[in-house]
């Protein structure tokens, strides 16, 4: 199963371009941007005329700077059959071996570039579920020049650089999405480093194959717009309608591709009326209008970017896709019956939402229900990251038994939508707003699909190999994907000292794995994780990650063990990844739940949470990552016992025993009952309680040319190189044995 052929991976590393290069040329481009740009602006001067003229043809082009970095189709089809294996950049962990021809079983799997069933011929790891079209894992990893990346000024075009755009797996968290298709889906992305501008591979070959022109400034739209010739031949704008006359784009189109659905026929922009008479508004005329703010529509009550028709008078505005709203609206995919459109002046409750609308409704008279514009096309079938299965639409409860939203946890009306789990004896159910609030959250289940079908990335373990069980059944030797060498079972420690896990670094305690060749331990549940999870922070899978270390997103804490990615951008410690959406913690009396959207302060630390936390459906309590991540044991040497997590304080005035400074009697606390002793969190875990002894901190010190390595205690209190006293605790210390450099860890230059 291993396949490892030395020469073919040399081989194909020689023409794929190692990990490293590709790394470090992306992340100096934008460093070494500016100096670039001076030292080539002369010398492009006289060859811009040329290179503008032939801009049009780069643009399509889209080839790769080097050929370092991709593998020409000519190298790869005369050497398809001596290459076996290649190391893809996004993958490094293990080689993929390439998969020729189609097996009689076939290949159930998705690949990991396009989002596509997969096919041969393609490039498969053997130990862990990833994937790659031959075609996708040959992408080039930069392409220059896009003609809908045009934000950067235009002559700057000579210099390259700037309109670089670098393939990244998924797009980042500040990125609306694809810039033509404006869809954020599940596959390799090109990305420019100054902007959010990203567009997906699929929809940047297809950009080759179309007419784009440059693009134009209107008066009715603060962003320019670009013209495309023939669009109906781009699958992925079928889906869309004009925002004016709502029928298909079968014609010549102009579009924004900063805005998510600003789409209008060439014909409708050019004859968009300046001023209408909208059956909803009867006091006066309203007229075409346009703001760098955008316009609260009055009609569906959502604020919009773009133009709008307005009444400056009345202080009355309607978005252009709702001055001009569908008559019938039809989509068994949303809704079996087509929906009709029915003015009216009064407001009314959503039979979808179960919130109030304005002006505009549609009905559907067999169904007897009247919904807002948006809520016609609610899906129907959903997968929520917070739910283990599928949940549906209903427009009302069959059950008269009370029922609370599992998300806000307020009561969910018996006649109003929601949606609720389908599945005998689950009784789940959630609010259609509190669901959909937040895309990231949940994903679209297409009709007629199995949506109960379990995802086989999220079963996948990070256990390589079972060498060796015991009677029990339990691996007693195994190969895991974070260490090199075998790790052994075992249920105690041989030597009294107090190890940490490499996976959670926490206390290592029965059960656990070691290494008989270096001290590398974990415990049984940090061994059995799974390699790829469904978290339910984000809809899209979490991969298990072990290099280095980080600082945790979530508990903001410096971390050298293994961590959960969400994306490139985001990543949460073992502590973190083990607290669920709904918990019970033994500081508080009542269950909390976690709330995308609060900003309290936390009763655990006294911070303020900017970016959701965990609070109390029936008082005032908040709880942060931080804080239910904090471990309910700790030692410190103040005291001969270990010291518990200690939730409240009858005392007036308290003081912590270890800085000797006051401390708040109404937050949480390390305490020994014996002793008396209290101390503050941070005080008794000190500044990196989740690092490992001896860990190699690159760059941690920039005066310095050699890496440090971190050390928790000093021996015979050397002095510090850089502040001259004494170091005593958390230490970082030259890596090379001829150099004596020793700092404090809060003397360094560069912070986590």
């Amino acid at each position: 199963m291993e396949m490892k052929n030395e020469e073919s991976v040399s081989e194909n590393q020689n023409k794929i371009g190692s990990v490293s290069e590709n790394k470090n040329e992306s992340e100096n481009e934008v460093e070494n941007e500016s100096v670039s740009e001076s030292k080539n602006e002369n010398e492009n001067e006289t060859e811009s005329e040329n290179e503008i003229e032939n801009e049009s043809v780069s643009e399509r082009e889209s080839v790769s700077e080097s050929g370092s970095e991709s593998v020409s189709e000519s190298e790869n089809e005369s050497h398809d059959k001596s290459v076996q294996q290649i190391q893809h950049p996004f993958h490094e962990e293990h080689p993929l071996v390439l998969v020729a021809e189609q097996s009689n079983e076939g290949l159930k799997a998705y690949c990991d570039g396009c989002g596509e069933l997969l096919s041969t011929p393609c490039f498969t790891c053997i130990h862990c579920n990833y994937h790659l079209h031959k075609h996708c894992a040959e992408v080039p990893l930069k392409i220059f020049g896009h003609p809908l990346h045009l934000q950067h000024p235009r002559w700057r075009f000579l210099l390259k650089k700037n309109f670089t755009l670098f393939l990244r797996q998924r797009p980042h968290e500040m990125a609306y999405g694809c810039a033509l298709c404006k869809e954020k889906r599940k596959m390799f992305f090109y990305q420019c480093h100054r902007c959010w501008f990203s567009i997906d591979i699929k929809c940047a070959q297809l950009s080759s194959s179309f007419k784009f022109s440059l693009p134009f400034k209107l008066d009715i739209h603060n962003h320019a717009l670009t013209f495309i010739e023939s669009p109906i031949a781009i699958d992925v704008l079928k889906r869309f309608s004009c925002s004016w006359c709502h029928k298909p784009l079968t014609n010549d189109i102009s579009f924004c591709s900063e805005c998510p659905f600003f789409i209008l026929h060439k014909k409708c922009l050019d004859e968009l009326p300046t001023k209408i008479n909208h059956p909803s508004y009867h006091v006066h005329p309203i007229f075409l209008n346009r703001s760098d703010t955008g316009c609260f529509c009055n009609l569906c009550q959502k604020q919009h970017s773009g133009p709008f028709y307005g009444c400056n008078l009345c202080q009355f505005n309607i978005n252009i896709g709702c001055a001009l709203p569908m008559s019938i609206v039809e989509g068994k995919s949303c809704h079996q019956h087509p929906f009709t459109l029915f003015r009216r002046r009064g407001s009314f409750i959503c039979d979808a939402c179960g919130t109030e609308g304005n002006y505009i409704s549609y009905i559907c008279s067999t169904c007897n229900v009247m919904v807002h514009k948006n809520c016609t096309s609610l899906p129907r079938i959903i997968k929520f990251s917070r739910h283990d299965h599928c949940i549906f639409h209903k427009y009302f409860l069959e059950d008269l038994a009370r029922q609370d939203c599992n998300i806000c946890f307020n009561e969910v009306k018996l006649d109003r939508g929601n949606y609720s789990c389908g599945k005998p004896g689950c009784n789940y159910i959630v609010h259609v707003n509190c669901v959909l609030e937040d895309d990231h959250l949940y994903k679209v289940i297409e009709e007629g699909k199995q949506c109960e079908e379990p995802c086989k990335k999220s079963m996948q373990s990070s256990i390589i190999r079972v060498i060796e069980v015991n009677e029990a059944g339990e691996a007693t030797k195994i190969e895991h994907f974070s260490h090199q060498h075998c790790l052994v079972l075992a249920d105690k420690m041989e030597e009294e000292i107090d190890r940490k896990c490499d996976g959670c670094m926490l206390s290592i305690s029965p059960l656990f794995y070691y290494c008989l060749e270096c001290p590398f331990f974990l415990h049984k549940t940090c061994v059995e994780l799974p390699r790829i999870k469904q978290h339910w922070f984000r809809q899209s899978n979490a991969i298990l990650n072990f290099k280095g270390f980080l600082e945790c997103n979530f508990c903001c804490r410096p971390c050298s063990g293994f961590f959960y990615n969400f994306g490139e951008y985001l990543r949460m410690c073992l502590m973190c990844a083990k607290i669920a959406d709904i918990i019970e913690c033994e500081g508080h009396q009542h269950f909390l739940f976690f709330d995308f959207k609060c900003k309290e302060k936390c009763n655990g630390c006294g911070i303020r949470c900017w970016h959701g936390a965990f609070k109390c459906g029936k008082c005032r309590f908040v709880l942060d990552f931080a804080c239910l991540a904090l471990p309910h044991l700790a030692f410190h040497k103040i005291d001969e016992h270990m010291l518990n997590l200690t939730y409240d304080d009858d005392k007036e005035q308290s003081y912590c025993d270890v800085c000797e400074q006051e401390r708040d009697p109404t937050l949480w606390y390390y305490s020994c009952s014996i002793c008396d002793t209290s101390a503050h969190p941070k005080c008794v875990l000190g500044q990196f309680p989740f690092f490992k002894d001896g860990i190699t901190w690159a760059y941690a010190d920039h005066s310095h040319t050699h890496h440090l390595k971190f050390f928790r205690n000093a021996e015979g209190y050397p002095e510090c190189s850089r502040c001259g006293k004494l170091c005593q605790e958390e230490i970082l210390k030259c890596e090379e044995s001829t150099c004596n450099y020793i700092i404090h860890c809060k003397c360094r230059d560069y912070q986590v």
